[in-house]
C-alpha cells in the first residue's frame, strides 16, 4: 500500500505553482528540465485518487471488523484524504481563476 503524505501534496502544489509562472529567463537554461504541467496536474489527481481509495478501504475493512486496522490509523488515513481533496480543489480553483482573467482580457 503506497503512502502519501501531505508534504508530498505540498511538494506538487509547488511544482505547479512553478510550472504555470513558467520560465524565468527566455528558453530553458542548459540542462534545465522541462516540466509537463497537464502530467504534472494528472499525476496529482491520480494521487488524491489513490490516498481517497486508501482511505475507503480502511474505512470498510474497519466497518467490517478486520483485527488488523485500528480506528486511528483509519482516521489519520481520511483526514489525508480530506486535505489532499482540499489542495487539489484549491489548485482547481485557481486554475479556473487564472483561465477567467486570461478569457476578460482585451486584446
Amino acid at each position: 500500500m503506497s503512502e502519501m503524505n501531505v508534504d508530498n501534496v505540498l511538494a506538487q502544489m509547488r511544482a505547479l505553482s512553478e510550472a504555470a509562472r513558467g520560465p524565468s529567463a527566455p528558453g530553458p537554461a542548459d540542462g534545465a528540465e522541462q516540466v509537463d504541467f497537464s502530467a504534472l496536474l494528472k499525476d496529482s489527481i491520480d494521487q488524491v485518487n489513490e490516498v481517497q481509495a486508501e482511505a475507503k478501504a480502511l474505512k470498510n475493512a474497519f466497518e467490517t471488523g478486520a483485527t488488523d486496522v485500528s480506528l486511528p490509523e483509519v482516521m489519520v488515513a481520511v483526514q489525508k484524504a480530506s486535505v489532499s481533496f482540499e489542495a487539489i480543489t484549491q489548485v482547481r480553483n485557481k486554475l479556473l481563476n487564472a483561465y477567467q482573467e486570461i478569457m476578460n482580457m482585451q486584446v
